[in-house]
């Protein structure tokens, strides 16, 4: 068993790396280190990996107790003027803003602002 002494640095060289000055998901550009050949890995499974793509139409902050007497039919103002673009969030980090479409029937999305583009490049096909 290897032995750790508690007064030794700890071997912690890349992880400055997986941050940015706020904390956010690292792109997969992050992880391209090379292989013991010098190559970089594949990473091309994680383009498989399912997230959660939430569309946030607006917000509000209400008084519990208001929250609590609310009733059908109520209306409650949102902080988001009609006709802005909507937040769209992946695993809850913002990545765009959008509008919503019709398609084929069913509700779809038409990004009109990409702001987090790290999160969507990074791996080649």
């Amino acid at each position: 068993m290897n032995e750790h002494n508690i007064n030794d640095p700890l071997d912690l060289d890349g992880l400055d790396q997986l941050f940015d000055d706020e904390l956010g998901m690292p792109s997969a550009a992050d992880y391209q280190a090379p292989t013991g050949n010098g190559k970089p890995r594949d990473l091309s499974f994680f383009r498989q990996i399912p997230v959660k793509v939430t569309l946030e139409v607006a917000s509000a902050e209400v008084p519990l107790g208001d929250l609590m007497r609310v009733e059908e039919g109520a209306v409650i103002e949102l902080d988001k003027l009609a006709g802005e673009p909507l937040d769209v969030r992946v695993n809850g980090k913002l990545l765009a803003r959008g509008e919503v479409v019709v398609v084929n029937g069913k509700y779809g999305l038409r990004l009109v602002d990409v702001v987090d583009t790290k999160l969507l490049g990074g791996m080649d096909d």
